[in-house]
């Protein structure tokens, strides 16, 4: 079950861990790796810059991510989602797969990267990756992470329904013991959006797995 400090979602949400984050910037998000919320100085996106933000799709930002960058675009460069002109550099599921898990991995994903055609990387998992995936927005406006994983067989399921549910859980707002990558559709507060997700990504399931 998940434990957290009320219920919330989207942009309060993400208010919540900035404002735990302002307090020791430069702590790690995991305890197994080092990375840290903020990188030296805090660097905001400049004001006209985000408001005027959008994906190449054309769809706009979450409500997470609008309050994550008016605090920092730092954490976001580290793991690539800008391209050198400033803007968003997505990937389709397929490539970043490649890119992150071996060339072999990237061919695999090939099969369901329609559905997935901006994708973005995040901190998180050893041999797994979690990957922020641009598409139909949930009733939040949030869009799912996901997990990747290639033990044994490729695997491209929800783990989270937003940036703000991810980055809370990793800042400890959001307590959850993960007994599989898509657990949280069972919660009361944040399964209703997994669902969401499941409906727009997954055909109604919560996962793709063992496909080729």
């Amino acid at each position: 079950m998940v434990e957290a400090q009320g219920v919330a979602h989207g942009a309060a949400l993400a208010e919540l861990v900035i404002e735990s984050v302002r307090r020791d910037p430069e702590r790690s998000m995991f305890d197994h790796v080092r990375v840290p919320w903020v990188d030296g100085p805090a660097k905001p996106m400049p004001d006209d810059a985000l408001a005027a933000a959008v994906f190449p799709s054309g769809r706009p930002l979450s409500p997470s991510l609008r309050a994550w960058l008016a605090f920092d675009t730092g954490l976001f460069e580290r793991f690539g989602w800008f391209a050198p002109d400033g803007g968003f550099a997505p990937r389709p599921l397929d490539r970043l797969a490649g890119d992150e898990l071996g060339e072999f991995w990237g061919e695999c994903y090939r099969s369901v990267a329609d559905g997935f055609p901006e994708c973005f990387l995040l901190p998180g998992g050893s041999d797994s990756r979690r990957v922020l995936a641009v598409g139909e927005p949930d009733s939040a406006g949030e869009y799912p992470v996901l997990a990747l994983d290639v033990d044994d067989m490729p695997f491209a399921g929800l783990m989270y329904p937003g940036f703000d549910v991810y980055a809370a859980e990793a800042v400890g707002l959001v307590r959850h013991e993960f007994e599989s990558y898509t657990d949280l559709a069972d919660d009361p507060v944040y399964g209703p959006r997994m669902w969401e997700h499941a409906r727009h990504r997954f055909a109604g399931e919560l996962c793709h797995e063992h496909f080729f």
